[in-house]
C-alpha cells in the first residue's frame, strides 16, 4: 500500500482521536469501488494493535431482505450497494458493542459473502478480542450527502433511464442519505476520502477486484455485467467526486492508485 495513503489515514486517525475524547475513535474511509479502501485499512490495522475494522459492505442486507425491499420500494433495490441496502441497525449495534468492551470481551464483527450474496454464517464471522483503541470502517458511500431535488430530476445512465424513469429509486436512496445514513455517518469522528481521477477508471478498478474475487480472467460478458452493475453506484459516486460528501482528509489518486495530492478539509 502506498506510504502516502497510509500517512493520510494516520492524519485522519489523529483528528478522530482529538474529537473522540475518552471514547474509542471511529474513522471512516470512503472512496469509489476498487480505489483501495479495504487494502489501506488492512495495512494500517496490521501495524496498529487493538484496531477493530470492517466494511460497510459487511452490513449489507441479505438477499431475502433485499427482495422484499425490491417488491415494496423499487425493483432496483434487489441489487446490493446503494443506500437502503445496508443493515444500519447491525452497523450501529456493532459500534455500540465495540465502544462498550473491556479487556476480556469477544465482539462478533459483521461479514458478508459476495459470492453467495448473503452474510456469512455467525460461526464463520470474525471476532474482535479485547477493547479496541481504534475502529476503522471503509465503504464506498461513507460520508455521502443527499442531493437536491433539482439534481435528482434528470436520469444520468441507462439504468436510470430504463428502470427509474420517474425517479422513485433515486429519490428513495436520497431519503436514506438524508436521515438514517446521515445519522450513522455522524458517529464517525473523522473521514478519509480517496478520490478517483475520473469516473471512467472505476470500471477498470472494479474489473480488477472481480478477477481477484473470481480467481480468473474476466470475459467480455463479465465486463459488460460489471459496467451495468456500477451504474447502480454512479450517481452518488459522481456526486461525492464533485464535493457531495463529508471528508476531513482527501487523497487524490491517479489511474494506478498512486497518491498525487493530499488535502485537509
Amino acid at each position: 500500500m502506498n506510504r502516502d495513503a497510509l500517512n493520510a489515514l494516520d492524519q485522519t486517525v489523529a483528528i478522530a482521536r482529538q474529537r473522540a475524547g475518552g471514547r474509542v475513535p471511529i474513522v471512516g474511509i470512503a472512496g469509489p469501488q476498487g480505489s483501495g479502501k479495504t487494502t489501506l485499512v488492512s495495512a494500517y490495522a496490521a501495524f496498529l494493535p487493538a484496531t477493530a475494522h470492517f466494511s460497510l459492505d459487511d452490513v449489507y442486507l441479505d438477499a431475502t431482505a433485499r427482495r422484499t425491499l425490491s417488491a415494496t420500494a423499487h425493483p432496483l433495490f434487489a441489487t446490493r450497494g446503494p443506500p437502503g441496502t445496508h443493515d444500519l441497525d447491525l452497523l450501529n449495534a456493532t459500534l455500540d458493542a465495540l465502544q462498550a468492551t473491556d479487556p476480556d470481551s469477544r465482539t462478533p464483527l459483521p461479514a458478508f459473502d459476495k459470492l453467495t450474496d448473503n452474510p456469512l454464517p455467525r460461526g464463520s464471522r470474525p471476532v474482535f478480542e479485547g477493547k479496541p483503541k481504534l475502529i476503522l470502517i471503509d465503504g464506498w458511500c461513507v460520508g455521502a450527502s443527499a442531493q437536491s431535488e433539482a439534481d435528482l430530476k434528470t436520469p444520468i445512465n441507462e439504468i436510470e433511464i430504463k428502470e427509474d424513469d420517474r425517479g422513485k429509486w433515486r429519490r428513495a436512496i436520497n431519503e436514506k442519505l438524508t436521515l438514517p445514513y446521515a445519522l450513522a455517518f455522524a458517529r464517525f469522528d473523522a473521514i478519509l476520502y480517496l478520490r478517483a481521477p475520473d469516473f471512467g477508471v472505476i470500471h477498470d478498478w472494479r474489473c480488477e477486484q472481480e478477477e481477484g474475487l473470481l480467481g480468473r480472467d474476466l470475459t467480455g460478458a463479465d465486463r459488460r455485467r460489471i459496467a451495468l452493475f456500477i451504474q447502480h453506484f454512479e450517481r452518488i459516486t459522481r456526486h461525492m467526486m464533485s464535493g457531495g460528501r463529508r471528508a476531513d482528509i482527501e487523497v487524490q489518486l491517479d489511474a494506478r492508485r498512486n497518491v498525487t495530492e493530499i488535502n485537509r478539509s
